[in-house]
């Protein structure tokens, strides 16, 4: 007997800045899956938010290979669990956590893990450079709370630097994170799982500019990726054991990247996690599981395997009282 083929959904595109890097992984994903065992079906989302909604209900699972607002922060999870599927990657809430950096950031806070000075600004809030740089010092980094890929990042040394920053970094946003400059390795380590999530070797990024930009990422690709990371096996253990914690307390499941910074005296701090993180050639998720001795077609299959089971978990819960 000849096993049915999954019709597995491929969703990517979207309303996002990540638009044309959320194109770049999907085609990476869609290449790496077995095509013995997947019915693929692309669906693309234009960058006005329009797609076929009808296409999604055909599907055995869902792959959201999206990057950012109206992708990654829980908006399109609560679509699709509405429509009642199976998709890969965190639910509506972990989701939503890992996209807001400024709530992300007050968990780790609340669970005690490591991370730098951070100030959150919203859109109508006064923004006094010279306190910001009291409390956070020079140069300051300036983020938009919901995004990813680098967008709208600044390193800010000046005040001329931060009246352009802002302006910029308030165009994606209307909330902005500004982070202290942590001197430090950047060091990068994959979670897969539901429940019982395991963590990868860890990888490197050493940025070709003053720090790892939207260019230096998917433009000049010039950065170097150093998969796994030297590091002693106690450092190795420190990280994976604080990815798979971050994981847990942003309610996360499926996948998850993890940033770190590695100061010179052995400090850890936390920087953030990616809940989609990319799939395009250069992407750090996959090539460090690849290190870890979980090649592409069989990640996939394993973020495949996970969106059922918890489908299949959480089909089991009442949602009556009678």
């Amino acid at each position: 007997m000849i096993k049915k083929k999954l019709k597995i959904g491929i969703l990517f595109g979207g309303k996002s800045a990540e638009h044309e890097v959320s194109i770049n992984s999907a085609n990476n994903v869609i290449k790496a899956l077995a095509k013995d065992k997947y019915q693929i079906f692309k669906i693309k989302i234009g960058k006005d938010g329009k797609f076929n909604l009808n296409s999604l209900k055909k599907m055995d699972v869902i792959f959201p290979v999206l990057h950012g607002p109206f992708g990654e922060d829980g908006s399109m999870q609560g679509l699709l669990k509405i429509l009642n599927l199976p998709f890969v990657g965190p639910s509506v809430l972990g989701s939503a956590l890992g996209m807001d950096k400024d709530v992300m950031k007050r968990l780790f806070r609340e669970a005690n893990i490591p991370i730098g000075k951070f100030e959150t600004v919203r859109t109508g809030e006064e923004i006094s450079f010279q306190k910001l740089s009291k409390r956070l010092g020079l140069p300051i980094f300036v983020k938009p709370a919901n995004l990813g890929s680098s967008v709208g990042i600044h390193k800010i040394k000046n005040e001329k630097e931060f009246k352009i920053a802002i302006k910029d970094a308030f165009q994606y946003d209307s909330k902005l994170v500004f982070e202290e400059n942590i001197n430090g390795r950047e060091i990068e380590c994959s979670v897969l799982g539901n429940e019982d999530p395991i963590a990868s070797l860890p990888g490197e990024i050493i940025p070709n500019a003053d720090f790892y930009s939207y260019d230096s990422k998917y433009l000049d690709a010039k950065s170097i990726c150093k998969i796994p990371a030297e590091l002693p096996k106690e450092t190795i253990k420190k990280i994976q054991a604080m990815a798979v914690l971050v994981f847990k307390v942003l309610n996360c499941e499926g996948m998850g990247r993890v940033d770190f910074f590695l100061k010179e005296n052995g400090e850890i701090l936390v920087n953030e996690i990616n809940t989609i993180p990319g799939f395009t050639a250069i992407s750090m998720y996959p090539k460090m599981w690849e290190a870890s001795n979980l090649p592409p077609t069989k990640l996939l299959d394993k973020l495949i395997s996970l969106a059922l089971e918890r489908f299949k978990r959480d089909q089991k819960l009442k949602t009556t009282v009678k």
